[in-house]
């Protein structure tokens, strides 16, 4: 008779702490255990979209500003900035005692490359680069901006917590290839990664850095202010599933679990002495992503065609279940309840589904029955039902659909590709940003219309639109644009939003001080 995961977590839960093995106990200690989403399939923060590569990031590298759970930024490895009456030079000034975990001191030249090496991969750093006149470092600890055009929002894009974070560097490694993944890790921040630790796959493990120096002024607030480490180890598990994830935290194996199922939560709340609560109520807007490059998707006509199958109630409802209290929709292209979001083209949305409709509707689009290859990972805890459901509601539409259920990081590599479906190309892919990554069109780089990133989506529109809204100096003006935006991306189709959830964590009542936001693992203490 098999066994549910509910049975599992409830005969976990009955096993005392005192058979844990010695040395977990003792190692709990100075050890902080955590149990990530998903593996850490790449370490370098700038080549990798993945929430868990970023998490990694301000583990091991610093930013020259934090951003706090209010979406505030502030100087972080700065003592502050100058800027000139014209508003066209910035002049940053580094703090003291900064040093890389190799022992050497922190320069602006550093600095200098690892902005460089970013903004080859950001579309918010391409904006300000494309901006910028000269970048250079004036002196040791100046690293200065002159700029064509002024950029007010310079501290917003080198300090923002959304994919990818302008991580520093050294610049012997930012220097290098952005488009090829580092594989040595030093940085400047709060941990140094343990290399000869990993086990790809498994574990993953961090160490204190004694000489890190935290701001002394302002409050611990994601990823601003003091950044206090007091655990000398911090050690990611990677379960095979959230429910073995879930039984490591009741038997006291683990501390602190990033993501939990919402199916589970009601053992776990009344398991006692473990806490659940959401990091960051903007949630986790997630995407259908379809591939421009091939047939069938690379016809806008037949983008357009597929809105009418997709039913977001329903892919939040396969991630969060049924409570309202953890999932959104209908959602456009900004994340809802944030400044730039509207209700511009949502009207797709709602109501039931008429797939006898669509199939006419993508008949006369020109689908003619071409393979759908649909990349679904397997080893996700939410991607892997927005797979299931997107598989579905395709086939409903009357497409010719290929389940490709691989491993997460198998499918990042995948999604690079270019070729054909017969080639080992790909159709169609799920995914999940958080809301953060979708506040505006500087930052939601899937809108960004430059044919770069996966699923190459290619625009005439958007660029100059961009460049409207980073010159607006009035809200209004910004959320008029975004409207505009938004109608231009339900026309053009660079990926389908399929609604957004909110994602509880949970961590045993042992430790105290994890902040909102994202995952980070300064201020976290025993209680």
């Amino acid at each position: 008779m098999p066994i549910s995961r509910r049975s599992l977590l409830k005969a976990a839960a009955a096993v005392p702490a005192l058979s844990l093995p010695g040395i977990v106990r003792a190692e709990a200690q100075s050890t902080l255990r955590f149990i990530p989403v998903i593996d850490l399939a790449f370490v370098d923060p700038i080549y990798s979209t993945a929430q868990v590569s970023r998490n990694h990031g301000f583990m091991v590298y610093d930013t020259l500003y934090g951003m706090s759970s209010s979406l505030q930024v502030s100087p972080q490895m700065l003592s502050g900035h100058a800027i000139s009456g014209d508003l066209l030079q910035w002049d940053l000034s580094l703090r003291d005692g900064l040093f890389w975990h190799d022992g050497e001191r922190v320069l602006a030249r550093d600095c200098v490359a690892s902005i460089r090496r970013w903004a080859a991969r950001d579309g918010f750093g391409g904006e300000l680069l494309e901006a910028t006149a000269e970048l250079s470092a004036a002196d040791d600890r100046t690293i200065r901006f002159r700029l064509k055009r002024p950029f007010p929002l310079l501290p917003q894009a080198l300090g923002k917590a959304a994919i990818n974070p302008c991580f520093m560097m050294p610049e012997r490694l930012a220097s290098q290839d952005p488009f090829k993944p580092l594989t040595e890790v030093i940085g400047s921040g709060p941990f140094r990664y343990l290399a000869d630790e990993r086990v790809q796959g498994a574990r993953n493990a961090y160490a204190k850095f004694d000489r890190y120096q935290p701001r002394t002024d302002g409050k611990p607030d994601w990823t601003a202010g003091p950044k206090i480490v007091h655990y000398d180890r911090v050690v990611w598990t990677t379960t095979p599933d959230a429910g073995t994830g879930v039984a490591a935290l009741q038997t006291g194996e683990q501390d602190w679990q990033e993501t939990t199922p919402h199916d589970l939560l009601p053992i776990i709340k009344a398991a006692g002495d473990i806490e659940t609560r959401i990091l960051d109520p903007r949630g986790y807007a997630c995407m259908l992503r379809l591939n421009h490059l091939q047939p069938p998707f690379d016809n806008p006509a037949i983008r357009r065609a597929l809105l009418g199958a997709i039913d977001q109630s329903a892919f939040m409802t396969a991630v969060a279940g049924t409570d309202p209290a953890f999932q959104v929709s209908p959602i456009g292209y900004f994340a809802p309840d944030t400044p730039m979001a509207s209700d511009v083209g949502l009207d797709v949305f709602r109501g039931p589904r008429d797939y006898a409709k669509v199939k006419a509707e993508l008949k006369a689009a020109g689908y003619n029955g071409e393979k759908i290859v649909v990349l679904v990972p397997t080893n996700s805890l939410a991607q892997k039902p927005l797979g299931e459901i997107a598989v579905d509601s395709l086939r409903k539409a009357g497409m010719n659909v290929e389940y490709a259920g691989l491993d997460f990081a198998v499918i990042l590599q995948r999604q690079l590709k270019k070729d054909p479906i017969g080639q080992g190309g790909w159709s169609a892919a799920v995914g999940n940003w958080q809301g953060i990554d979708w506040l505006n069109p500087a930052g939601n780089t899937n809108i960004r219309g430059e044919g770069k990133v996966a699923g190459w989506y290619a625009s005439e529109k958007m660029g100059p639109l961009r460049g409207q809204w980073l010159a607006a100096s009035e809200l209004a003006e910004q959320q008029r644009i975004c409207r505009e935006i938004q109608a231009v991306a339900f026309e053009e189709i660079p990926y389908i939003p399929i609604g957004l959830y909110k994602q509880p964590t949970a961590y045993r009542k042992a430790i105290t001080g994890i902040l909102d936001g994202t995952a980070v693992f300064w201020n976290v203490r025993p209680a």
